[in-house]
């Protein structure tokens, strides 16, 4: 396969050009790397290699400026904007920064196409007055209309005063260095009149770069070659030709010379295989599994490439590559924002940018949690991280002050300080704490510095960062707060990378769209061919509105698609083995729909094209549920367990699903507490238990009165918040949802308390027999041959009117019909239906086995959300549904009968040869 670089040479040579004392002008570094590599294939000699320059470089030569950053061309721009903006209308340097990064795209784009900059800044302003003149002609005009009208008056001042201030310090964007490059042509000229340049591979070319090139070559300065094919130029609708058409018609020049080179690759054979694939990682995986194939097919993945359509695709195509694969080079440096350390420093500015003495408790843990940084919290072998951690679980804090953090790590005051002070005193005591805080880590890393030469390149290019940071500030001092910095910060950082290491001309390429530029493969490999990726679609960031730049022959998105076409047909012209990928879900913002290119190329019939729709294979998983095999060691936890004893709850545990019986009784694993920062049920259920407790704990043994529980109202707000700063400790009650929560808590304790008054005027006795009283009771069961006890907490026991009742709070709702049953075999099977009558029956029985009651009795619930139904009695019914007979008095035979399931239930347990079986839930 020959390349267009190669034939351009072969062609110079045959001219019988002296290659050395040629300048070879490309559109890109890349491609000039790939040029020198050509040269010793044409040449039979050795020579002296020819300058090789990017169009940049040769611009920059040409105007004698150098090109800034983005990011200081701002800083330079608001030194102009707040000397020709009054003082009480000037934005911040934040909200400026906005909008300021917009309308120095349309400068440059204005200088790049040597728009007459008076001409077009005056049209716009007349045009926001003709749009607005309903209002903008008001005797009367707000202030608002006048600072608009009158920002759209001062661009040109703008415009001006900026080109002066920077073309003074010798510095430029991009378009003004294309415009001072056109008005020093001529001298270039005349100072190098025997200087020969060569063109290669344009396409798209601005009215400066039109300007230049079309000069030289009229001063037979220059030669020019283009790389299209016949299929493309002949046709008047294809825009892959659409600039290269025009510049053939147009330029004077090839009036009388040829126009070098309209090729005839395109129609050559190429094996075209389109490929839909669903999510962009699908795509990613998919690159690997092909280049697997084309390893094992061609054994070198020489003269491959994998372009990315999208360059977010680089991360995961990277962990997609097969592992043999030995040369490989990426032209795309992996971004800074996805390294662990930007998300660091993003989340210490954003919880410093408004300034406050407190901290949510979430950023705190996801700050000394961070891998870097968790590390520095170390000392003296104590992880001070995990006892703050584990501090703020236990207190329930949800902010957590500076000193609090100091008083939960002692030893660890200076990293403390380092992360969570004197961030918004000054912007250079901020910048200060990110380099210092650089220095700590990079000590910690230099401990181990072979294993960590990674992280340890990271932190060098952070503080590069930084540096930049502290310089554009020193020298320009617009940034007045955390604020700004962060998002100066971020400005930056989106912009900067980290370059691979590689062999460039070697082995297989990964390389965005416009690195492809000049460069031809046999085997092309492109991702993302999807509307809105290629072509990127109809975005105007800009503002000069679209007609405008009709009339002022700016590009549109037409011409910008134009370009993407022309990139993507001339990847394909001399590639033999061509792979297309295009995602086929709707993603957010991108995907779902394949590109146009697509649908172009099946439709105009060169070649045959496969299409595929792939998915990814799923293995079918199936959901086994869990068993736990009884062992010995694992019989002998039993045995303890039914030793200390089984209590209603563990027991209905162990109903509902014996696997979270084994991970909680047996295992003793915990669920872990999270904070709460809105009061949770349990909490609540807590809190009204415990001051119903204090309430009624003094009343055991007597009758209680209307009069007794009416004094007991005025204690309820002073019961309920001791209890909740006893449960809910340090969280905060006294606003949000956590005080409706409290108020809730007071009106379930102030309603119990209305009801037993009720209850009590009704003429009804009740006397208080035992509140959360503790139950521990021996259960003979002739099959075992250890010991097994039942253990638990009865709410409360009373008297009423002469029966004796076991009752059990819930503050959650339950029916009359959560308390029934009709078949004693149902009560240990469903825990749904049963859990509540089991319950209620296990406090029944214990306290009959110790003798503390004597049959017949009731026993229920008292429901907080439903105590309207009043005390919910357990019933036996004779059958189920409607018309049922219930039985509310639980008797001897009540409990023979719930003794028998019990005792299966507990055999169940304990017997070995039952294993723990996970239930669907």
């Amino acid at each position: 396969m020959t390349t267009f670089i190669f034939d351009a040479l072969k062609d110079l040579q045959n001219n019988n050009s002296n290659l050395s004392e040629l300048t070879f002008v490309l559109p890109s570094k890349r491609a000039g790397l790939f040029l020198k590599h050509q040269l010793y294939k044409v040449s039979n000699q050795t020579i002296f290699s020819p300058t090789i320059i990017s169009i940049e470089e040769f611009v920059e030569e040409l105007s004698q400026l150098k090109t800034i950053t983005n990011t200081e061309l701002l800083f330079e721009f608001y030194s102009t904007y707040t000397q020709l903006t009054k003082k009480e209308e000037t934005d911040t340097f934040e909200v400026f920064s906005k909008w300021a990064q917009i309308l120095l795209q349309d400068f440059n784009e204005i200088d790049r196409y040597l728009i007459p900059q008076k001409n077009i800044f005056n049209y716009l302003s007349a045009i926001k007055e003709i749009e607005n003149h309903h209002w903008s002609l008001e005797e009367n005009q707000t202030e608002f209309i006048k600072k608009y009208l009158s920002f759209w008056n001062k661009l040109h001042n703008y415009y001006t005063h900026f080109s002066k201030q920077l073309l003074n310090k010798k510095i430029g964007y991009q378009g003004l260095i294309y415009r001072e490059s056109v008005d020093n042509l001529e001298t270039y000229i005349q100072n190098n009149s025997k200087k020969q340049h060569v063109f290669l591979g344009f396409n798209a070319l601005n009215t400066c770069e039109e300007t230049i090139i079309q000069k030289l070559l009229q001063n037979n300065l220059a030669k020019i070659y283009w790389d299209i094919d016949t299929t493309f130029f002949n046709s008047i609708n294809h825009d892959a030709a659409l600039f290269t058409r025009q510049h053939k018609q147009k330029w004077h020049y090839f009036k009388s010379n040829p126009f070098h080179w309209i090729t005839t690759n395109y129609t050559k054979e190429k094996n075209i295989s389109v490929f839909g694939i669903p999510k962009n990682i699908g795509q990613a995986k998919y690159i690997g599994s092909l280049l697997n194939k084309l390893q094992k097919e061609h054994t070198t993945l020489q003269n491959t490439a994998v372009v990315l359509g999208d360059e977010n695709l680089l991360i995961p195509v990277l962990n997609a590559l097969p592992e043999n694969i030995n040369a490989l080079n990426i032209t795309m440096g992996f971004p800074l924002k996805s390294i662990p350390l930007a998300w660091l420093f993003e989340t210490l500015f954003y919880i410093h940018k408004i300034p406050s003495n407190t901290f949510y408790y979430k950023d705190v843990i996801n700050v000394i949690s961070h891998q870097f940084i968790r590390p520095l919290l170390n000392v003296e072998q104590v992880d001070y991280a995990s006892k703050i951690i584990e501090t703020i679980d236990a207190n329930n804090i949800i902010y957590l002050t500076v000193d609090r953090l100091k008083e939960m790590a002692p030893k660890s005051i200076t990293i403390i300080e380092l992360l969570f002070s004197n961030w918004g005193k000054t912007i250079d005591l901020a910048l200060q704490n990110c380099f210092q805080l650089i220095l700590r880590i990079k000590t910690c890393l230099d401990d181990n510095k072979a294993a960590n030469l990674l992280s340890l390149e990271y932190l060098f290019r952070f503080n590069e960062l930084f540096n930049e940071l502290l310089r554009l500030n020193t020298k320009y001092q617009h940034i007045k707060d955390v604020s700004t910095l962060f998002s100066i910060y971020k400005e930056l950082l989106s912009s900067e990378t980290l370059d691979f290491q590689g062999e460039p001309l070697q082995g297989l390429q990964i390389m965005g769209m416009l690195e492809s530029r000049v460069l031809d493969f046999e085997t092309v490999i492109i991702t993302s061919v999807n509307e809105g990726v290629l072509p990127s679609g109809k975005s105007n960031n800009s503002f000069i509105p679209f007609d405008v730049k009709l009339e002022n022959k700016l590009p549109t998105y037409k011409e910008k698609d134009a370009v993407y076409a022309y990139h993507f047909y001339r990847l394909l012209q001399r590639a033999k083995n061509i792979y297309i990928l295009y995602n086929t879900e709707a993603d957010v913002l991108t995907g779902g729909e394949k590109s146009r290119f697509i649908t172009q190329l099946e439709l105009e019939g060169v070649h045959n094209i496969t299409h595929q729709i792939i998915a990814p294979q799923v293995p079918v998983i199936e959901t086994s549920l869990q068993t736990i095999e009884k062992n010995e060691s694992l019989q002998s936890d039993i045995i303890n367990l039914a030793e200390k004893g089984f209590s209603p709850s563990s027991l209905t545990s162990y109903i509902r699903n014996p696997i979270d019986f084994y991970y909680q009784k047996i295992l003793k694993i915990k669920e872990h507490d999270d904070v709460e920062e809105t009061v949770a049920a349990n909490t609540l259920g807590t809190v009204v238990h415990n001051t119903l407790e204090d309430f009624y704990k003094p009343l055991v043994g007597t009758f209680i009165t209307a009069e007794i529980i009416k004094n007991l109202k005025s204690q309820i707000e002073q019961k309920v918040s001791f209890h909740f700063k006893n449960e809910y400790k340090e969280g905060d009650i006294t606003k949000g949802k956590n005080l409706i929560v409290f108020e809730i808590a007071k009106r379930y304790v102030s309603n119990f308390l209305d009801f037993e008054i009720q209850d009590l005027k009704a003429g009804n006795q009740i006397k208080i027999c035992a509140i959360e009283a503790n139950n521990e009771v021996m259960v003979t069961i002739p099959e075992l041959d250890f010991p097994v006890k039942l253990v638990g907490k009865v709410d409360r026991v009373d008297e009423y009117n002469g029966i004796t009742r076991i009752i059990d709070y819930k503050t959650g709702r339950v029916e009359q019909n959560q308390v029934e049953i009709v078949n004693w075999e149902e009560i240990t099977t469903d825990y749904k239906k049963y859990s509540k009558p089991f319950q209620i029956l296990t406090y029944a029985y214990m306290m009959h086995l110790m003798g503390d009651i004597n049959f017949p009795i009731e026993a229920g619930i008292i429901s907080f959300k439903n105590l309207n139904a009043g005390f919910l009695k357990f019933a036996k019914k004779d059958k189920s549904g409607n018309g049922a007979k219930k039985d509310f008095l639980i008797t001897n035979e009540t409990i023979t009968n719930f003794k028998v399931e019990l005792k299966q239930l507990i055999l169940e347990i304990c017997n070995p040869n039952i294993p723990f079986t996970e239930k669907e839930v």
